[in-house]
């Protein structure tokens, strides 16, 4: 299977926000077309307001745990989307593999069979993290820290290890001290395997914000209250700064009550964490990682990648606008 050819973005890029503006007020509403022309309409306003924006670097890194106990809800496709889709609008990114399954380090397109140095060095041998970052080949300024089969071990190794819950902490500690000025990494993605074991726990310790992805079905509700009390319980113990500042719809049908239903339900529950965006099920999105790429460089201007771009100006958005209330 071919990749198509990269879209370019060049009528957005090249569009001063006036011109953007017209644009938007020349899109059809919709309100009475067919659900396939509200979906063009809708992704073509996604490429003119989004597209080419140069997003507010935050003044300090922002790590944030990407963590949902329950499996397929798109943590790993959320992860390196919204991290690469960051990167492409000027940020420095480091995606840190935390999962045994090593997807998201597929996705970047980086190498992680057993031999590379990776995160599992880093958490049971102290091997500073500077040591396994490798850079993404498709987009500039996006690193991955990789995962390996050896980290499927790794569970029953960190048991009788000194201070096991804090050694991933330690390292991104160091890691972000380390940096070079002028080469700053303005945020750190951790992705998760779909437990509660000690490979989630360091994640949780080592963050600051956890980003909860969501699969717009009921069970993924039961899930979100389960994980929370998890949340609760790592604040109180282990890390009394962490808290939910970010949750993504996924995988998101407008055709069905249900995944209206949900996304309502979650948006009234968690009104200020909960994104606009919502990532619709996607062929492009699923079909990326298996050219060693993520939806962002395989197509652009798919409906998937839209969203993830949406999802990832949001993200950047609100976190200026947190910085400026604190200030």
């Amino acid at each position: 299977m071919e990749a198509p050819p990269k879209a370019t973005n060049d009528v957005s890029r090249e569009t001063s926000p006036e011109g953007r503006a017209e644009l938007l007020a020349a899109l059809p509403s919709g309100d009475d077309d067919s659900p396939l022309a509200q979906a063009v309409a809708e992704d073509a306003r996604k490429r003119i307001t989004f597209s080419g924006r140069t997003l507010p670097r935050p003044t300090t890194t922002r790590v944030l745990t990407v963590a949902n106990q329950k499996g397929g809800v798109g943590k790993t496709t959320t992860t390196v989307n919204v991290a690469a889709a960051l990167a492409q609008a000027g940020a420095r990114v480091l995606v840190i593999d935390l999962d045994p399954q090593g997807n998201a380090s597929t996705a970047l397109g980086i190498d992680h069979h057993a031999e590379i140095p990776s995160i599992y060095d880093v958490l049971v041998d102290g091997t500073p993290l500077t040591d396994v970052v490798q850079p993404c080949p498709d987009v500039d300024g996006l690193f991955c820290a990789p995962a390996t089969i050896d980290l499927a071990g790794a569970e029953i190794e960190l048991v009788s290890l000194v201070a096991r819950e804090t050694r991933l902490a330690k390292a991104v500690t160091a890691y972000l001290e380390g940096q070079v000025e002028g080469e700053r990494i303005d945020y750190v993605f951790i992705d998760c395997p779909p437990s509660l074991g000690l490979l989630t726990i360091n994640a949780f310790v080592a963050a600051r914000e956890v980003f909860i992805p969501i699969q717009c079905e009921y069970y993924a509700l039961e899930g979100l209250s389960q994980l929370l009390k998890n949340i609760e319980l790592i604040k109180n113990h282990l890390n009394p700064g962490l808290h939910v500042s970010s949750i993504l719809l996924t995988m998101f049908d407008g055709r069905t009550r249900l995944a209206s239903q949900v996304a309502d339900e979650v948006r009234t529950h968690f009104p200020d964490q909960t994104f606009r965006a919502a990532v619709p099920r996607s062929v492009r999105i699923s079909e990326a990682p298996s050219h060693g790429q993520t939806v962002m460089t395989y197509d652009p201007n798919s409906s998937g990648a839209l969203s993830y771009l949406e999802a990832a100006n949001e993200m950047a958005d609100r976190g200026a606008r947190g910085e400026k209330e604190q200030s």
